[in-house]
């Protein structure tokens, strides 16, 4: 029996999600959930906008930071470039989609479209990977992991906004 290095376990915990990109199908789309919830959930309990902000702010940044500390510990773990099992970078993309909406007085039904919105804008633009996400992708390690989603965070994080005040 051989032993693990010291960490490993967080770091796998960190680079997975909390386990969401072991998830089948879709471990992207697992993996873009926790900053959803988190903001919905805080909306419902009627935080302001501005701890919304910090709580999804200080999510995103755990896990983009832990994507770029871990990212070459888990592409030599899962054995291949950019793993679909890391979710960290995810997480820190779909979280820069949530920043700065207008939380404050939505009703029910408003909050899960606002969340929604953001969420599909997000998987939207991960998977398309418009210019220049794709070509940032080709960095090593937790960088070139996580620069495509934040990418594609800040275009999602432009369609929520417009949508979001065009509609409420």
């Amino acid at each position: 029996m051989t032993s693990s290095p010291r960490g490993t376990g967080l770091a796998d915990w960190v680079v997975t999600g909390m386990g969401l990109g072991k998830l089948r199908p879709a471990p992207g789309t697992w993996g873009s959930l926790p900053p959803v919830v988190l903001a919905v959930a805080l909306a419902f309990g009627g935080a302001d906008a501005r701890l919304i902000d910090m709580a999804v702010a200080a999510l995103g940044l755990v896990f983009g930071v832990g994507c770029i500390a871990w990212g070459s510990f888990a592409e030599k773990r899962y054995g291949k470039k950019d793993p679909g099992t890391v979710v960290a970078d995810e997480i820190a993309g779909q979280s820069l989609a949530l920043m700065w909406l207008p939380w404050a007085g939505l009703d029910t039904v408003k909050i899960l479209a606002t969340g929604a919105i953001a969420f599909l804008s997000f998987r939207l633009f991960d998977i398309l990977k418009p210019p220049p996400a794709r070509g940032w992708q080709r960095l090593e390690g937790g960088l070139g992991i996580l620069i495509d989603d934040l990418v594609a965070g800040l275009y999602a994080l432009a369609a929520t906004q417009i949508l979001v005040r065009l509609l409420w």
